[in-house]
């Protein structure tokens, strides 16, 4: 009895990962098809965000106390993961404003399965260590169709600073705000 209760929270887990790995993959593939970029980005972070229905606002980092704060260091950490642009030569394209919505909902719907719902399974199966290292690995993961290979390491980097975000402020609205600014910058 003890075994089957311990092991539900572990097959949640599984489960949130697998959703979201395919949801990702599929968001990607779907993006790689000429003409379906927007609609492909939009879909998948909706799908992606969708993850999270059912799951408390506070297991997911989402209450409202100290929000300016949060939203100072959502931008805060948008400016670190920014880092590896600012060294590049040149300026940043502006996005069309259809490309930057769709930036936008991935990047809510990645944090909301990433470092939401996904971050809480793990930490319910297995404590904050798997919690950070579970997400980051199967962040990573998720990028390899989306990503150069060289790019995955700085992927894993921007994951894992993400990550203990999470577990260091119990908060997702930095991580919301900071993914979002990169997406658009980058």
């Amino acid at each position: 009895m003890i075994a089957a209760v311990q092991a539900r929270p572990a097959l949640r887990a599984a489960l949130v990962a697998s959703l979201v790995l395919v949801l990702e993959w599929s968001r990607a593939l779907g993006a790689a098809q000429p003409g379906f970029t927007v609609v492909a980005l939009l879909l998948g972070g909706i799908a992606l965000a969708a993850v999270a229905i059912g799951w408390p606002a506070d297991r997911l980092g989402l209450g409202r106390s100290r929000l300016g704060l949060r939203l100072i260091g959502g931008c805060a950490l948008g400016a670190v993961l920014l880092l590896p642009a600012a060294v590049r030569s040149g300026t940043a394209p502006l996005l069309p404003a259809g490309l930057a919505m769709a930036a936008i909902a991935v990047s809510i719907g990645e944090e909301l399965a990433f470092r939401g719902a996904l971050y809480a399974a793990l930490e319910d199966a297995g404590g904050a260590p798997l919690a950070v290292l579970g997400t980051t690995l199967l962040w990573t993961l998720a990028h390899a169709l989306s990503h150069p290979p060289e790019f995955l390491p700085a992927v894993a980097a921007a994951g894992l600073l993400l990550a203990l975000w999470r577990w260091a402020c119990r908060d997702l609205v930095a991580p919301i705000v900071g993914h979002a600014i990169a997406d658009l910058a980058l």
